[in-house]
């Protein structure tokens, strides 16, 4: 009767002694970081086994850190945190382009004008990430703490981003991510995907619908910045019982508005209608 061995031991470590140009103190230290933000809070233990490094390193590492106020200790808890440090990086990264200090009146206008939570996120990879949120004051609402990631094709901000690249980047990003199923309505194979992009691009918003979660909808539009790529989009989401069909367009323009102030607020240029071609993503198969 043959049997399998099953392997012993912490798993095998994601930071490699043969990473050629970079330095792996570095990168382990860079992983431990992205470990706890991943997280909220993490404990010695558990990091350790996570990221596959040894417990006395991780612990250098974490003290390391501290020293410099990137993680924070909690004593009573006794795990781990990211500290002030790295807020402030972040916020330094923010205040780069000033995306969302522009944004911010223009969300809340748009919030008041149509009586839904209005949201900002930036793109990366094939994900986007929440960055900014102007809530409403209906009771029943949407909310995307900041930090919050999505998948693009499950995202009215990360579709109508989407729809501003070639055919090509699409491509390469779905092929790097999938297509994952988070609900029914979540669109899954890159023929839906492409013919919904191709709406969205000429109408210049998109439209999530229980997309990513049920009973949520999204509208979203790009924002531009000066050499007229998608630097990030603004969004409206809420019940799904306020996005009926009679509604979306007024929604869907006033969402597209915003999108254009802010990229004239920023210095951006939206692409020339000559740039753009509604074919572009008439189908295929990724």
């Amino acid at each position: 009767m043959n049997t399998v061995k099953r392997q012993r031991g912490r798993p095998k470590s994601q930071f490699k002694e043969s990473s050629a140009g970079t330095m792996q103190s570095l990168d382990r230290a860079l992983g431990v970081l992205e470990g706890i933000a991943r997280s909220g809070q993490a404990t010695l233990t558990d990091l350790s086994l996570s990221l596959g490094v040894p417990t006395a390193t991780t612990h250098r590492i974490l003290t390391t850190l501290q020293k410099h106020g990137f993680v924070s200790f909690n004593e009573e808890r006794q795990d781990w945190s990211i500290g002030l440090e790295a807020y402030r990086i972040g916020v330094a990264f923010m205040n780069q382009t000033s995306l969302a200090e522009v944004s911010r009146p223009v969300m809340r206008q748009l919030m008041e004008k149509t009586g839904e939570t209005a949201n900002l996120a930036i793109p990366d990879g094939a994900e986007v990430v929440f960055v900014g949120q102007v809530e409403t004051l209906n009771p029943i609402r949407a909310f995307f703490a900041r930090g919050t990631r999505t998948s693009m094709h499950a995202s009215g901000i990360g579709k109508a981003i989407l729809s501003s690249l070639q055919e090509a980047e699409v491509r390469r990003l779905l092929m790097a991510s999938g297509l994952v199923a988070f609900t029914e309505n979540t669109l899954t194979t890159p023929a839906d995907l492409f013919e919904d992009l191709q709406r969205t691009r000429v109408r210049g918003y998109s439209f999530d619908s229980e997309e990513r979660y049920i009973g949520m909808s999204c509208i979203g539009s790009a924002i531009y910045d000066e050499h007229q790529e998608a630097c990030g989009g603004v969004s409206i989401s809420g019940p799904n019982t306020r996005f009926d069909a009679l509604h979306v367009p007024e929604l869907g323009a006033m969402v597209a508005e915003a999108a254009a102030e802010i990229t004239q607020l920023i210095g951006g240029r939206p692409p020339r209608a000559d740039q753009t071609d509604p074919s572009d993503f008439a189908g295929g198969v990724v």
